[in-house]
């Protein structure tokens, strides 16, 4: 019998499982574009999911495992992948509810329900990806009729590997890339992580956590002393206090020197104490002065200063900044969207926007972290512009999640939600508002020049690495070692094609406005009826947005 304490060590081995092999899941995307790539975006997906189970107690039943397992997933998903993996689990929640213990026939009919969820989630399923792999192993699992959980997870594991490797034959472009699905991969390394529990009593360690603490054991033998003091700081040391900040971040690690009422409390970990007690009293008396011997070990050092209990453990601040706090609705109407870059972000401020949450082509947003910004918003109802296809459906799943109205725009690009704003009529009902946001929208078309990510192949043509890639509307159709000459021939196209009268190129934190200028001249030249615009976008990896409208 599956028990609570075994199904959440097989999520857990799942989840180690696929971040072990992220690197090659991402390596199976298709486009050459640098994006948010699936193995990240999933593996990202299920973190979320382990630091919910760690603080489980061993009895806790398996529908509470199931339960909080899915709640994670689905609050922690990004990119369509990751969403899709949360509502597979969804389902399997669903299929566990109420169980304390689960046999085999019982954990093939929770992946059953597991693919009817992602199914009925997904407008339009397309065949030969992870629907397609989730829903054969199911069926598989199902037919073999077994009370043996052994064996049912060996059959969804076989099934799985069988649909997966016939996804090329139901996607043509996976066939003339010679790759499997990637989402697919993805979801048949967590079933592998979750077999090696069930059937083997083996967990699958994150190889992560070792080389985090490699890393860990690498600094306390390089910096082993640890230094803390408080100075008090003179008239004059302003200067002096940016000098030792400098110094700090140069000698050691973790340096920080931070003002108090009290003056500078400095602390940092560095093998030459002596040279941070003079470069602090350079700046005033020393006070509190605490020196400490770290043993050149990972467990030593974390003896030093211990973890906080799991319940209160925060958040790596790299990966999950404090969240906004919830505000009460004071207005009928908000915005939240979604894009990077300054430029781009203080437009989105300028245009009525709320709140922005960072994010886009190599960063996609989790649920939570467009839900907590809806949150933050003060409105009765809030319009979520993802303006990015890979985060259209994590914004989705909001809308139930919200204690507030909301409304997710399709927003595709960055051009198309600034359009989508620009048409909001706040005498209009949310459902009109939608449509009209919306129709707008769908009159604007994108030209996106960013460069090639990794050696590919599309349509017989070869793409090497670092090339410029001309993109119109999210596809590849130019492929150049210029990146003035892309930009210009991918916007010409588009407005001859779309007979576009008002142009606005946005250039990216990777181009300047000389560029920019010079793409604006070309482009005027060649369209003088044209209204031409350029904005600083600031933008990581695209070099230029252009809206054609």
């Amino acid at each position: 019998m599956i028990t609570g304490q075994m199904l959440k060590n097989a999520l857990i081995s799942g989840a180690n499982n696929l971040q072990n092999h992220r690197t090659q899941v991402d390596a199976l995307n298709v486009f050459p574009v640098p994006d948010g790539d699936t193995g990240t975006n999933m593996s990202q997906t299920c973190g979320s999911a382990v630091r919910e189970l760690q603080v489980c107690g061993d009895g806790t039943p398996v529908c509470e495992i199931a339960k909080k397992a899915a709640n994670a997933l689905l609050r922690g998903a990004r990119g369509n992948s990751g969403v899709i993996l949360s509502l597979i689990f969804r389902g399997v929640s669903k299929g566990f509810k109420g169980l304390e213990t689960a046999d085999g026939r019982q954990l093939a009919a929770a992946f059953q329900m597991g693919q009817e969820s992602a199914y009925k989630a997904v407008m339009k399923p397309t065949e030969g990806t992870i629907l397609t792999v989730v829903r054969k192993a199911a069926q598989a699992a199902v037919q073999a009729d077994e009370a043996d959980e052994k064996k049912v997870i060996a059959v969804l594991c076989d099934a799985a590997k069988a649909a997966l490797a016939e996804t090329p034959e139901l996607l043509p472009v996976l066939k003339e890339a010679g790759v499997v699905d990637a989402g697919g991969q993805g979801f048949l390394y967590v079933l592998e992580g979750m077999r090696a529990v069930i059937a083997d009593g083996v967990m699958i360690q994150s190889e992560a956590d070792g080389e985090k603490s490699a890393e860990k054991e690498s600094r306390a033998a390089k910096y082993p002393y640890r230094c803390s003091l408080r100075v008090q700081t003179g008239q004059s040391a302003a200067g002096s206090v940016e000098k030792l900040r400098a110094y700090l971040q140069n000698t050691g690690d973790g340096g920080q020197a931070e003002d108090t009422a009290d003056g500078i409390s400095v602390r940092v970990d560095t093998a030459e104490p002596d040279g941070v007690l003079r470069a602090a009293l350079a700046c005033g008396t020393l006070h509190d002065v605490k020196i400490e011997y770290r043993a050149d070990s990972a467990e030593a050092a974390e003896m030093q200063t211990p973890p906080p209990a799991p319940e209160q453990a925060a958040p790596d601040a790299a990966e999950s900044p404090a969240a906004p706090a919830r505000v009460e609705p004071e207005k009928e109407y908000g915005f939240v969207a979604v894009a990077a870059g300054e430029g781009l972000e203080q437009l989105f401020y300028e245009l009525g926007a709320d709140r922005v949450v960072s994010g886009g082509q190599t960063m996609n947003p989790s649920t939570d972290d467009i839900l907590n910004a809806i949150q933050a918003t003060p409105a009765r109802h809030v319009f979520v512009l993802p303006n990015n296809k890979n985060i259209i459906m994590a914004a989705e799943q909001t809308v139930h999640l919200a204690d507030r109205g909301v409304s997710v725009l399709a927003t595709r690009t960055v051009p198309q939600g600034i359009t989508a704003m620009l048409s909001f009529d706040e005498d209009l009902s949310p459902e009109e508002n939608h449509l009209q946001m919306m129709k707008a929208a769908g009159g604007v078309h994108t030209a996106q020049v960013t460069f090639a990510a990794r050696d590919s192949e599309m349509r017989g043509e070869r793409i090497k690495k670092g090339q410029m890639l001309g993109m119109e509307d999210g596809k590849i159709t130019l492929v150049s070692d210029d990146l003035l000459d892309t930009a210009y021939r991918v916007t010409r196209r588009l407005v001859k094609k779309y007979s576009g009268s008002l142009v606005t190129v946005f250039y990216g934190a990777d181009a300047d406005e000389a560029q920019a200028n010079a793409l604006v001249e070309r482009l005027q030249a060649r369209f003088p009826n044209v209204e031409i615009n350029c904005v600083s976008g600031g933008q990581p990896v695209y070099y230029f947005l252009v809206s054609v409208e």
